[in-house]
């Protein structure tokens, strides 16, 4: 590895996969290059220095070598160079150690780093706010601060946000009228006004579309507060707009507990 650029971030582990015999692809958001993958060489020995640091949900200062294209003399291009290869790695907080031992907190921290992934498409695009979000959720996981679900919904609504798909609340979204607005469209992006309600809307108690605002803001008290009807209504109009406009289902969304 003489010569290949080295360069250090931070990042949260957010899927593995197995490569070879003993390597394994590693899914990062790092905090300066955004979504990432690398070979972790020798990760899945027992005898790896690091491997335990690179599960899903690890916080870490990560370090790599960036394989370099070269030129393909026969093709008169360069040749793809692989993924980066990580060289050392040092703990920040290994939160999915800390959260495997609570099943809500867990499903909700593997539901976080997919949603992380899906939402950060282009690798290398830097995505500070979003690795800031990932960041935090795991954190308030693991310190139990407040609900598991109610967390994961915060993150989810506020990354939607983020990606411009923040569901209108407060006003119509065909024709942005004021609100309050008693039906929800997905389809529409949200609230909708009598006038604008297509057919197939939904109409939430109130109380579901303040939680949903109180999320959104990060307002804990109320959210702390709603019951679980209204937690459970609104966590289905969240999950209901993120997936329609990813097209297709975050797959561990229906193992969250949401009891």
């Amino acid at each position: 590895m003489d010569g290949m650029p080295l360069y250090t971030d931070q990042a949260v582990v957010l899927r593995v996969h197995k490569l070879g015999e003993a390597d394994r692809i590693i899914t990062l958001l790092t905090r300066r290059h955004g979504r990432i993958r690398a070979v972790g060489k020798g990760v899945r020995r027992t005898t790896s220095r690091y491997g335990a640091r690179l599960e899903p949900g690890s916080h870490i200062d990560v370090q790599l070598h960036t394989r370099t294209a070269e030129p393909d003399a026969e093709r008169g291009h360069l040749r793809n160079p692989g993924l980066d290869l990580i060289t050392q790695v040092e703990s920040l907080d290994n939160y999915g150690a800390r959260l495997a031992g609570s099943y809500g907190a867990w499903t909700a921290a593997v539901a976080i780093c997919e949603t992380a992934e899906r939402l950060t498409a282009e690798e290398g695009e830097p995505a500070l706010r979003q690795y800031l979000l990932v960041v935090g959720a795991l954190r308030s996981l693991a310190l139990a601060e407040h609900e598991s679900s109610l967390i994961l919904d915060a993150f989810l609504i506020r990354s939607m946000s983020l990606a411009g798909w923040e569901p209108a609340l407060a006003e119509c979204a065909v024709c942005s009228t004021a609100g309050p607005h008693a039906a929800f469209h997905v389809p529409s992006g949200g609230a909708v006004c009598p006038t604008c309600r297509p057919g197939g809307s939904v109409r939430p108690q109130p109380e579901s579309l303040a939680l949903m605002a109180a999320l959104l803001a990060g307002d804990w008290e109320p959210a702390d507060a709603a019951p679980a009807p209204v937690r459970r209504e609104a966590s289905g109009l969240i999950a209901a707009h993120l997936q329609w406009h990813l097209e297709r289902g975050i797959r561990s969304l229906p193992l969250v507990d949401r009891t």
